[in-house]
């Protein structure tokens, strides 16, 4: 299955754990993925992600004719090096967060995932997303 997201990861507890980052067109996934970039992030894919389920988890990668692309709005296609694939721990719905959420989960391929909307041009996005994917324990389904 393909969905138009951006995908982008750090790792934790020893495996590359993913942000699969959903918007409407033009939102801002990949301002936000470029930005996360520079906070200890690495890019596994914008705009497009190949996803599937196995084991009961959900993983995600790159297109083949778009890994280790990105779009940077005003300033073209760039090239970084990209994780191939990851786990995909956390789905970041971009737009105006409530104050203080009550837990939410978007099922992908019957996998139930922690979802956490983020409004992708604040400053403290990219260190929003990293406090989200160590904020919940996937495997219990419950914030920590």
């Amino acid at each position: 299955m393909i969905r138009h997201a951006g995908l982008i990861c750090r790792r934790l507890g020893g495996r590359w754990q993913g942000a699969l980052i959903e918007g409407a067109s033009g939102a801002g996934k990949s301002d936000l993925a470029l930005r996360a970039l520079d906070h200890g992030f690495r890019l596994v894919a914008d705009d497009r992600v190949t996803v599937w389920a196995a084991d009961g988890r959900l993983y995600g990668r790159a297109p083949d004719t778009l890994g280790g692309l990105i779009e940077a709005r005003g300033v073209g296609v760039l090239r970084v090096e990209p994780v191939r694939l990851c786990e995909i721990a956390v789905v970041v719905r971009l737009g105006r967060p409530e104050r203080l959420p009550d837990p939410a989960t978007e099922t992908i391929l019957g996998i139930d995932l922690p979802l956490q909307a983020v409004e992708p041009f604040e400053p403290s996005a990219p260190a929003k997303l990293s406090r989200a994917m160590t904020a919940f324990d996937a495997a219990h389904k419950r914030r920590i």
